[in-house]
């Protein structure tokens, strides 16, 4: 792994001052959101949320490394990761509230974000091997949990990758528990990055609280995955939080883990430490941050309520290229109960 922030001066590292300042900047907004969204979710704004907080350094550094023309093939966890690409938080809370389409934003080379667990990485490595049928010199970012890593969907993309020498970095972020299973039960091998092993690629572990070390881990993979040479990033990090808003980690998570500190620290706080010994940030810089991520989070959430609940019928309109009699039927059904209960009930 490479030496963690405060082993080394910033100008022995990849990153320099400016582009310190925007991953700082981006990890000040993905916290804001994380906190935002949550209180949101507590208010009955969204019906659930995945939060992310202790992970915003991995996703952050890591978006950092990709190129624009990069594609990234994330879950519902990797919110800051999408920020960080360009995304409008207006966005990802709209998909949060159900919405199936966006409203407002640019093009970005974001994959559909996958809830299923690791159903996205066989995606994801089809489009790394498009991207060399049609000499593309891209490659992709498929996000995923420790978790996945016991899905099949894992080990046959990994097993696509190798042979197909698809441009693909798989980033798999170990906060050490799987909702309720810890990382000890979820594989015994000695580590995740090892698995790549298996597939004839290499694999590397980041301190994943250190959002300057991710940015080098990852781009360093990056560069080698356009030559034709995946990677597995595993990145050690800690979710704060719990699972998902209807989970109580208190039920299966002691309160101390046996983890080291590096691992536990807020990664945030860490290198606002850090940047601030580095003489790259100082009070007014770190308000402005602060300040400029509660203004964008108060304009996403107004964006958002401003778009129209959608139609109940909507629910059935995404379901199959042509509607099925079976679809028809439960559209029948759900006009039949709206009807009886409120008859102007026809918005979610």
């Amino acid at each position: 792994m490479h030496r963690a922030i405060g082993e080394r001066d910033l100008a022995e590292t990849a990153v320099g001052e400016a582009a310190a300042r925007d991953l700082f900047r981006d990890v000040v907004l993905a916290r804001e959101f994380d906190e935002r969204a949550l209180s949101l979710q507590r208010r009955g704004w969204m019906p659930g949320y995945p939060p992310f907080r202790g992970q915003e350094g991995s996703q952050v550094g890591a978006a950092h490394a990709m190129a624009d023309g990069d594609w990234l093939f994330p879950t519902y966890r990797s919110n800051a990761m999408q920020l960080a690409r360009g995304v409008p938080a207006s966005d990802i809370l709209l998909f949060r509230r159900g919405f199936a389409e966006f409203h407002s934003g640019p093009d970005v080379n974001n994959f559909t974000q996958a809830v299923p667990i690791a159903s996205q990485l066989p995606h994801a490595v089809g489009a790394g091997m498009a991207m060399n049928y049609r000499d593309d010199e891209h490659a992709v970012v498929a996000y995923l949990g420790d978790g996945a890593t016991s899905e099949g969907d894992f080990h046959e993309a990994m097993n696509f990758a190798g042979v197909f020498d698809a441009p693909v970095v798989f980033l798999c972020e170990n906060n050490n528990w799987a909702i309720s299973l810890p990382r000890e039960r979820q594989t015994a091998s000695d580590s995740i990055a090892q698995k790549a092993e298996a597939y004839g690629f290499e694999g590397v572990q980041v301190d994943g609280n250190d959002p300057v070390a991710v940015y080098e881990t990852v781009g360093g993979a990056l560069a080698d995955a356009r030559e034709g040479n995946p990677v597995l990033v595993e990145s050690l990090t800690y979710r704060q939080g719990a699972h998902t808003t209807s989970d109580d980690p208190e039920r299966y998570r002691p309160a101390e883990e046996d983890l080291p500190e590096w691992r536990t620290a807020d990664p945030l706080e860490r290198f606002e430490t850090y940047l601030r010994e580095q003489g790259v940030v100082d009070d007014v810089f770190v308000a402005e941050c602060r300040a400029d991520a509660e203004a964008e989070l108060d304009a996403a959430i107004e964006a958002a309520e401003a778009v129209d609940a959608p139609d109940a019928d909507d629910v059935f309109d995404y379901v199959y290229a042509e509607r099925t009699p079976r679809v028809d039927d439960q559209q029948r059904w759900l006009t039949s109960y709206l009807e009886r209960h409120d008859p102007q009930q026809r918005e979610f």
